[in-house]
């Protein structure tokens, strides 16, 4: 039986593992299996255990990790409610912890070292028990509402800080404790209901709030399932399609492999169906009303002027009420909730040239005469608004069109993954769906085929297309053993797979939910147009009343009719919409170029701090460098053999993890080392961060390491060994030393071959006026050597973790941006210290955890293409602002007639409607130039 669980209090990788013996190690358990990103494990067991067994085995390790049945909603409260427990029982006294994380979320009541690596423990913030949660908010329809929905939560007692997201739909609350979804629920039903709440993968509350939607709809005929591309209701979708009920878009298909092509344009052909009815009777509506400007005119002859306007009346009701009467129930919503938003001046503009005209047709007696024809009927403006309400439906159209565009770069993302597999049991093969894929199946691939899951070949080799993904076009060659990731295409030969990751923990998950979690995330630069939209509407409605009564006390005759005129051009002309999408539709399309092109972008604020950058640090190992270490030679002093040492080595790094160790081991293997069977067995294990390991071996005290290794172990070292080992480090080697008993008795000669892309990005970056700087752990000849290869000027050699932190705080306080590129776990402080971390691809998770920017590939290449992106994408959202605030900041004054004392211009309501319509159209176009831009 298999059983999951939630694990709280791991925050690193070899936390994982750690858990994972733990767990394999109680009586009864098959296998477990558990997922550091989501807190999880997979316990399958030969008989049902108890939950309280796995409780009482991690208490006894410490009681640092804890477990609970999985319940997805709840895995965050109660990791928070654990710490806030831990931190209680402290209070009266500062908490500190360490920036490594060590032991996990262990705290301490003194100030002092880590007992693990060492460093200075670090006083905590004082807000750092906050519980931080993401919910999905159901009803906004622009910057005004996000606002709203803002200061509603804000509002709410024990919430600290609310963030809200309108394009995704989502909402980011810290709290001081949890509280009950139920409280928000209640905040909303109380401004009126036209906002609601739930929980962001909870799918019973989807439902529910899907259910109270659905009353207010009509029914539509049922062909998938389908979301607005505004994502008014955050990830809400919908079984039928039609239109948005907020903000009357067309719905479009999810993108998936098995979505209906057919389907991709019903919504958007029903939205199209309104406009082309709409025009049908506009079209009539406007010849009648502007055959007035034709002498003589013919239309009179037949019937007086108002029966005339009789027919405009019926013509226009199809048009008000059917076509654009979703515009109306927007601007009543935005009204009665007093979120003034696009609607709220759609329906005030357009619904006062309408009653305006009814009333003037029923009712004339009771206008004065400056309304009037010479035959005493009023003047009507059916035209206007019919013209106006045809117009924005255009505009909507198009708009629909456009942001169904905008998300392209997921939708081709989410095709990438087959939905068949074939399974290979006992030499059988079986066909299955990709869902019925479980951890440790025989996957067997054909050429030309996508991949389904991500795993490790474990028979044949091929030629694997990964481009989609990294964006490199060269297909890469795999053998047993190698890496391959769901979403590439096999070349022209069969492999076999193990699956080794599989629904959302393979790579081509994890960078759609980094897409679409960037893709809702805000850049500093909106503050500004959120600022400006929450005041924009109720402005450009005083702004109407103004321009109506200063018409109608100094205009020229019939200065009533050019004062209304006037009030209703200003109010259709503004765009609060066109200032509220300029940013988030830039982000989305550049997230996404940028994952095509192997650069996963973790939120808009990295994107915009990458092109503020002055100086870049660069770790060696790994990110200059391959990261695959070989071993070139072994060297040993008089008194030792070289095979002694190499068994001295092979017997120490067999118990560590590093990745110099792992290419020492291997080289023994190959060298047929067998430290078991000639007696070399190493007690007292010990791993000194930035410097060795140390270890008992055969009675006698051994460590292997650097330079600070050595002084730290007292070991003294002979002069013609120092003088070798001086001649392989100036040529760039990596050069450990092992001592026995306090002397250096011999030496391992370890190479990592500088990537062949380093040096040109380096050159590229530093053409920009980026100023590159290298950190590394390794010494000084070594590090000389790869600078003087890399044309580097700046760099630092024996840096150990602090070290790398220090010099980035140091370089901040100078004033500059500094963003740090690293690939591991003694890069993670210096990468969350920095101001836009960069984890290089093939790095750990702790260090991918810490940075704002992470490279698929892994090379600095990645580097060069995301500050382009930045580049062009902040352009661009520039580009937008600007637009969008000259568009408002004249189109208004010009609407209300500034210009008509000197130029005798006055601006037409049915060309304000046609002006506001293109402007939110031009800046979502604009955004969509990115994804023709050039990231190389």
């Amino acid at each position: 039986m298999t059983h999951k669980y939630t694990i709280d209090g791991m925050t690193c990788n070899g936390c994982r593992s750690h858990v994972e013996n733990i767990l394999n190690n109680v009586d009864g358990v098959s296998e477990a299996s558990v997922n550091l990103e989501k807190g999880e494990a997979v316990i399958e067991m030969e008989r049902h255990i108890e939950l309280k067994v796995f409780e009482n085995a991690l208490e006894s390790d410490g009681g640092r990790y804890k477990i609970s049945s999985h319940k997805k909603t709840e895995k965050k409260v109660s990791h928070e409610d654990d710490k806030q427990a831990q931190e209680h029982t402290l209070s009266g006294s500062q908490v500190y912890y360490c920036p490594m994380h060590c032991e996990g979320d262990k705290t301490y009541d003194k100030p002092g070292d880590c007992p693990v690596c060492g460093m200075h423990l670090v006083a905590q913030p004082s807000n750092t028990t906050a519980v931080k949660e993401s919910y999905q908010i159901h009803g906004m329809t622009c910057d005004g509402c996000r606002t709203h929905v803002e200061q509603i939560l804000n509002k709410i007692e024990g919430v600290e800080r609310a963030s809200v997201n309108l394009e995704k739909g989502e909402a980011v609350i810290e709290m001081k404790n949890q509280i009950p979804l139920k409280v928000f629920e209640k905040a909303f039903e109380a401004d009126g209901g036209s906002y609601s709440i739930a929980v962001k993968g909870d799918t019973e509350a989807a439902a529910r709030h899907q259910a109270r939607k659905e009353e207010r709809i009509a029914n539509q005929s049922n062909s998938g399932t389908f979301y607005c591309p505004m994502h008014c209701e955050g990830d809400k979708t919908y079984d039928k399609p039609g239109d948005c009920p907020v903000c009357g878009m067309d719905l479009v298909p999810m993108a998936s492999n098995s979505a209906d092509e057919a389907a991709d344009d019903s919504g958007y052909k029903l939205l199209l169906k309104k406009f082309w009815i709409a025009v049908a009777f506009t079209i009539p509506i406007f010849i009648i009303a502007m055959s007035e400007m034709i002498p003589d005119n013919p239309l009179y002859e037949w019937m007086p002027m108002k029966y005339w306007n009789w027919i405009q009346f019926v013509l226009s009701i199809p048009v008000v009420f059917y076509a654009t009467w979703m515009f109306f129930e927007r601007a009543y919503r935005s009204i009665k909730t007093w979120n003034l938003n696009m609607f709220t001046l759609i329906g005030i503009g357009a619904g006062v040239a309408w009653i305006f005209s009814v009333f003037g047709m029923l009712f004339p007696e009771f206008f004065p005469s400056q309304f009037k024809t010479e035959s005493g009927s009023v003047h009507v403006y059916f035209e206007s608004a019919a013209v106006i309400l045809t117009l924005v439906l255009m505009g909507q159209v198009l708009e629909a069109r456009a942001h169904n565009r905008t998300n392209s770069a997921v939708k081709e993302l989410l095709k990438l993954a087959p939905n068949k597999a074939v399974r290979v049991v006992d030499g059988v093969e079986e066909t299955i769906s990709i869902d019925d894929i479980q951890l440790g199946d025989k996957l067997r691939v054909k050429p030309g085929e996508k991949i389904p899951v991500d795993g490790s070949i474990i028979e044949g080799e091929s030629s694997i297309d990964e481009s989609m993904i990294t964006g490199e076009p060269v297909p890469v060659t795999k053998t047993v053993g190698d890496q391959v990731s769901s979403g590439t295409i096999n070349g022209k030969q069969t492999f076999v797979m193990k699956a080794e990751k599989i629904g959302s923990d393979t790579l081509l998950s994890q960078i759609i939910d980094m897409v679409n979690k960037a893709s809702m995330s805000r850049a500093p630069i909106q503050k500004l147009a959120d600022k400006i939209s929450g005041w924009f509407v109720p402005i450009v409605v005083i702004v109407a009343i103004i321009t109506f009564v200063v018409w109608a006390l100094i205009g020229p005759e019939p200065s009533y009719v050019y004062a209304l005129v006037n009030a209703i051009a200003v109010l259709i002309i503004a765009c609060p919409c066109a200032l509220g999408l300029a940013t988030p539709m830039s982000v989305m399309v550049g997230v996404g170029k940028g994952a095509q092109n192997g650069v996963l972008i973790k939120n808009a604020e990295s994107l915009e701090a990458l092109n503020k950058i002055d100086v870049l640090i660069i770790d060696k190992t790994g990110t200059i460098t391959e990261g695959k270490p070989s071993v070139e030679k072994v060297g040993s002093s008089e008194n030792y053999s070289e095979d002694e040492v190499l068994q001295y080595i092979v017997s120490l790094n067999q118990n560590s993890e590093h990745p110099l160790a792992d290419a020492t081991v291997k080289y023994g293997k190959e060298k047929k080392v067998n430290t078991e069977a000639s007696g070399f067995k190493t007690t007292d294990f010990n791993s000194v961060t930035g410097k060795g390991v140390t270890g008992i071996i055969n009675g006698k005290k051994v460590a292997l390491g650097n330079e600070k290794m050595m002084e730290e172990a007292g070991a003294k070292i002979a002069n013609s060994l120092q003088a070798n080992i001086s001649e392989e480090q100036k040529k760039g080697k990596t050069v450990p030393m092992l001592s026995v008993e306090g002397n250096v008795v011999g030496y391992v000669v370890i190479s990592d071959k500088i990537k062949a892309t380093s040096k040109k990005a380096i050159a590229d970056l530093q053409e920009k006026g980026i100023e590159v700087i290298m950190l590394t752990g390794d010494n000084q000849d070594t590090a000389q050597a790869v600078a003087s290869e890399l044309n580097l000027k700046d760099f630092k050699a024996e840096m150990l973790p602090q070290d790398k932190l220090k010099a980035v705080e140091e370089l901040q306080a100078k004033g500059e941006k500094v963003a740090m590129a690293g690939d591991g776990i003694n890069d993670a402080p210096a990468l969350a210290q920095s101001d836009v971390g960069i984890a290089m691809g093939t790095g750990t998770d702790v260090a991918i955890e810490s940075a704002g920017v992470t490279l698929v590939k892994g090379d600095l290449h990645g580097i060069v293409k995301a500050f382009q992106l930045s580049e062009k994408v902040m352009r661009n959202i520039k580009q937008n602002l600007f637009f969008a605030m000259i568009y408002n900041t004249l189109g208004v004054p010009v609407a209300a007639g500034v210009l008509f004392p000197v130029f005798g211009i006055l601006l037409s309501p049915m060309i304000a409607a046609l002006a506001m319509s293109f402007s939110s159209v031009s800046v979502i176009t604009n955004a969509l130039r990115l994804r023709a831009a050039k990231i190389d």
